[in-house]
């Protein structure tokens, strides 16, 4: 999460795809970050009755980010989400969720990811291996990540952005609430799929 490269190839060359990491024109991205979570989403989906798909997020959470710009490998991660936060659009939904058939939000009231390494693939895309708790159960997860681009907002606040997405197995969490369905198969799928699209400021 903090490993980005705008430089683009001229050519779609071979010897071009395999690009070097982040370049001196990025030192300025090294830093330590906070996410702005009045401009950014810790979102999820998760298939419904084998039909739809139940989208929803989490509205409190803090992260922070250590960005170096130049070596993307020593960037790192830490995210806390307030789990009582979960916000499906439905309260009936909600209140459900929090309770012990799913994230039992009084007993752990926080999901944490802490990144372990990170890598950048190629062009804006990057790579961040982590360990993610839910439910006292760690275990270790993988986010693509792409870059979105940085810049100096109007109040002179210094602004880097990215967009990534992982898929999770809910059970091996410990999630593991579900129901049989007349016609076959069950109301709630085990895969779920984590969302960001952050938005950080670097710290003074």
């Amino acid at each position: 999460m903090g490993l980005f490269n705008r430089t683009k190839p001229a050519t779609p060359t071979a010897v071009a795809v395999a690009e070097t990491p982040a370049g001196p024109d990025l030192a300025h991205l090294t830093g330590d970050w906070t996410i702005d979570t009045t401009h950014s989403e810790v979102a999820f989906s998760v298939r419904h009755a084998m039909v739809t798909n139940v989208k929803g997020r989490f509205t409190e959470y803090d992260g922070k980010l250590h960005l170096d710009g130049s070596t993307p490998g020593n960037s790192s991660a830490d995210l806390v989400i307030k789990v009582a936060s979960i916000d499906t659009n439905q309260a009936q939904r909600d209140e459900h969720l929090r309770t012990g058939d799913f994230f039992a939000a009084d007993t752990y009231p926080e999901i944490r990811f802490r990144s372990t390494s990170a890598e950048r693939l190629r062009g804006d895309t990057y790579r961040m291996s982590g360990e993610l708790t839910i439910k006292d159960t760690t275990r270790p997860v993988v986010l693509d990540l792409e870059y979105t681009g940085s810049a100096t907002d109007a109040y002179g606040a210094e602004r880097v952005g990215f967009e990534g997405s992982t898929v999770l197995d809910r059970t091996e969490f410990g999630l593991t609430y579900n129901a049989a369905l007349e016609t076959g198969g069950v109301l709630i799928s085990e895969k779920v799929k984590l969302s960001f699209d952050i938005s950080a400021v670097k710290a003074a």
